[in-house]
């Protein structure tokens, strides 16, 4: 099965386990796998661990099948997922837009010469510096997030063309796995409320600033949402909401992006529709909103983030000590925490496997944790590996092509790991390991 027949079908079986793993996974001799082709083995001996390996094939068949899922409307990646100039590269080759949340995001896309009409850079406190890049770069569309932000913006705008906004609303829906990563409800930081009367004061606001241009409202329900029909309810309430400024103001605003969240499968059985679910339940939900209340058809925005890189992503680690405390079985790596914090900040769990060498041995229960002076470095709770892992041991952890690597911290002094690229058997560096001489270019105390 190719790469995006993969992609469009959920819950495909591979090597015993759902979608968790790279389409091009493929058991080797000896205990070892290959991924685009190269062995997860070899790229542990070369780069070293902990090494993240990102599946380039996979990224751009992932772009592919959401771009067929919504064939109309505007595709956007989400650079926080995980942003690096090779990612940038493909997003841009692929014809995706960029949804960036800071100056640094949009100067490394930038530098690659991503057309900065494409992007759209939001945030609930965007700093002068992010406001001043996206204004001299000449960002697409800039997400207002408070009513801070309006006369703000609008003071920085020198023309001769107004600045093109869209508000970030809160369509009042709970959706996501975890409190921490659900950001379309009442009562948290992001956006401005359309039940308590917030985001029809924006836009009131907005439409009295000329240097602004209003084009449209922009709404994220969440993280991990596993089912399309929390979108489904989203599009119906922006259009109602729409549908109401335009009665109030006279406005028929041409653009609505309902952001990402669509969920990947960390481990077996997890639910992770395809894009094509998705995008029929959004496409439907368009059609028949616009048709309730009359009103045109806006261009829609999508932003994967999390969908497009994670399943790509393959973290390996090198086993550093097993032991045994309270009935239970610790397995410790040479990474952890620093490298990889959602356990910790979500308690996202995850599928490891071991490489390298056969697994005769019973399978056992086993939490594998990092190398870091916290209880609470724990990489994956409760994951079946051989009875006989010892150190030395290669352990493979998929789905970790996003916020990883984005999130990661500099805790301990251990540094970033590195970034590979893998595709029809070759494989290249993209980002290279902090070193401790990074750390210490920045240490500039006497």
């Amino acid at each position: 099965m190719s790469t995006e027949a993969r992609v469009e079908r959920a819950g495909a079986d591979l090597l015993g386990a759902p979608s968790v793993w790279p389409a091009s996974a493929t058991a080797a001799p000896g205990g070892d796998l290959t991924v685009g082709g190269v062995s997860l083995t070899a790229l542990a001996e070369r780069f070293g661990t902990p090494v993240y390996v990102l599946d380039e094939q996979e990224v751009r068949d992932r772009v592919r099948a959401w771009r067929r899922a919504l064939p109309d409307a505007e595709v956007a990646y989400a650079a926080k997922a995980f942003l690096c100039r090779a990612v940038v590269d493909w997003m841009r080759e692929e014809g995706l837009g960029l949804d960036v949340c800071s100056a640094g995001e949009l100067e490394l896309a930038a530098a690659r010469g991503f057309d900065a009409e494409r992007i759209v850079l939001h945030g609930n406190a965007k700093s002068p510096d992010d406001l001043r890049a996206a204004l001299r770069l000449g960002v697409g569309r800039i997400v207002i997030d408070s009513d801070c932000e309006i006369a703000r913006l609008a003071a920085q705008v020198t023309g001769p063309e107004p600045q093109q906004v869209m508000v970030r609303v809160l369509p009042g829906i709970e959706a996501g796995a975890h409190k921490k990563i659900r950001t379309g409800a009442e009562g948290q930081k992001f956006g401005l409320s359309i039940a308590a009367g917030d985001a029809e004061d924006a836009v009131a606001r907005i439409l009295g600033q000329p240097r602004l241009q209003l084009v449209g409202l922009h709404s994220h329900l969440g993280s991990q949402i596993t089912t399309p029909e929390p979108y489904g309810a989203a599009v119906h309430r922006l259009i109602a909401f729409l549908a109401r400024l335009r009665e109030r103001y006279g406005v028929t605003l041409p653009e609505l992006d309902i952001g990402g969240g669509f969920a990947v499968a960390y481990r077996q059985g997890d639910p992770a529709p395809a894009p094509a679910a998705y995008g029929q339940v959004i496409r439907r939900q368009l059609t028949a909103s616009c048709a309730e209340f009359d009103y045109p058809a806006p261009r829609l925005t999508v932003e994967p983030g999390r969908s497009v890189l994670a399943p790509a992503g393959v973290a390996l680690y090198r086993v550093l000590a097993v032991k045994r405390s309270g009935g239970q079985v610790f397995v410790a790596v040479d990474g952890g925490m620093s490298d990889n914090p959602r356990p910790a900040l979500y308690g996202a769990r995850y599928t490891v496997r071991l490489v390298g060498r056969p697994a005769s041995a019973p399978m056992r229960t086993t939490t594998v944790v990092g190398r870091h002076c916290e209880a609470g470095d724990v990489l994956a709770e409760d994951v079946e590996l051989p009875e006989d892992v010892r150190p030395g041991d290669v352990l493979a952890v998929p789905a970790s092509g996003a916020y990883h690597l984005s999130m990661a911290s500099g805790y301990n002094l251990v540094g970033r790991p590195p970034v590979a690229a893998v595709r029809e058997g070759q494989a290249r560096l993209l980002v290279r390991r902090e070193t401790f001489e990074d750390h210490g270019r920045r240490d500039v105390g006497l």
